[in-house]
């Protein structure tokens, strides 16, 4: 979580929420961003459709990141999925798919209006006709008002090495800015799901998945320019229900507690979960037996339910603290139980 109105240059501030989000969390019935109907040939980011119009899963939306902007809202940025020509199957043959990062806002957090514009394409990006994922905002260091976004960079097919690049804003998260160079690149590996956390001056942590490993991390000592790994894994796949993947982690700091880390699992190709972890200083990380979001039949999220982003909603008086969760969702209605994925909306149990 990023939350803005703590302040507007890098802190570790950004990252603390009053109280712990929790295990217990109670599905939406509502989206917060849906996918293209099966009809459209090229979407505007802004446009909106009706829930009933058909949907196969050749479009999808995933991969929501919320910030907590510093007048006051949300801004979710997200992935949108489409064909790429001669592909016609679009998010169904997401190797071969491309991808865009668009944006909405809200102002209570559970209403989101998509915003017109395209955040980063995937030629800006650096990936060609294929695919810039899964995107981390976080503010500049000693630099008010600039903010700096993270984001996986894929040229080719899921089989080919990609890296974690980045890109400046100067207006507040709408126009940006590729730089040079990647973040987080090594011959031969895969790299998913960026996240960051501000530890201090000048040092902030990037928290990844690495394909067939888990969840690694890397520290920078300049800003979050360049990074060097770290040893070991924070999350190694191979429980019960990150049998076969864990990735895409979403950390806060409550008040008090040390990190909680949200983050998927993968127990086999049609099941996927979100799972918690805890940690004192964020390199070891103990995970909790149970999930906090599973698949169930007939929802959005039948057959997935996977990357997240978490924050806390605007305090009602007389109320505890509440958070909302955004995740991506798939309803598994195509073949081999792939199909629509969605942004969805859960949220806490007071």
């Amino acid at each position: 979580m990023i939350d803005l109105t703590k302040s507007q240059v890098a802190s570790p501030s950004i990252h603390i929420v009053p109280s712990d989000p929790g295990r217990g969390w109670v599905k939406d019935a509502e989206v917060a961003v849906d996918a293209p109907p099966d009809s459209e040939v090229n979407p505007l980011p802004e446009a909106r459709w009706p829930a009933r119009a058909q949907r196969t899963g050749i479009f999808g939306a995933v991969s929501p990141r919320v910030i907590l902007l510093a007048g006051g809202g949300y801004r979710l940025y997200y992935t949108q999925i489409s064909p790429r020509p001669g592909f016609p199957a679009g998010a169904n043959d997401y190797d071969n798919a491309t991808t865009r990062i668009l944006s909405a806002t809200s102002a209570d957090g559970s209403v989101w209006a998509p915003e017109p514009g395209v955040r980063l394409s995937p030629q800006q990006g650096g990936a060609g006709e294929f695919r810039v994922v899964s995107c981390e905002v976080v503010p500049l260091f000693g630099a008010s008002g600039q903010l700096r976004m993270y984001y996986e960079c894929c040229t080719g097919p899921i089989s080919v090495p990609n890296a974690i690049r980045s890109a400046l804003s100067q207006d507040g998260g709408l126009t940006w800015t590729p730089e040079p160079g990647a973040r987080l690149q090594s011959a031969g590996r895969n790299y998913a799901s960026p996240r960051i956390v501000i530890l201090n001056d000048r040092q902030c942590r990037l928290y990844c998945y690495e394909r067939g490993l888990g969840i690694i991390s890397a520290l920078s000592e300049d800003g979050g320019l360049t990074f060097r790994q770290e040893s070991g894994l924070r999350i190694a796949q191979g429980g019960a229900y990150d049998a076969r993947v864990a990735f895409a982690p979403e950390i806060v700091r409550p008040e008090g507690m040390g990190y909680v880390m949200y983050y998927a699992g993968c127990s086999a190709p049609n099941r996927v979960y979100i799972l918690r972890a805890v940690s004192q200083d964020g390199l070891t990380w103990r995970k909790e037996p149970e999930p906090v979001l599973s698949p169930s039949p007939g929802s959005l999220s039948a057959a997935k339910c996977s990357e997240m982003s978490v924050f806390p909603l605007p305090r009602q008086p007389g109320q505890s603290i509440r958070y909302r969760m955004v995740y991506e969702a798939c309803d598994g209605t195509a073949k081999d139980e792939r199909g629509v994925w969605r942004v969805a909306i859960a949220t806490s149990v007071a």
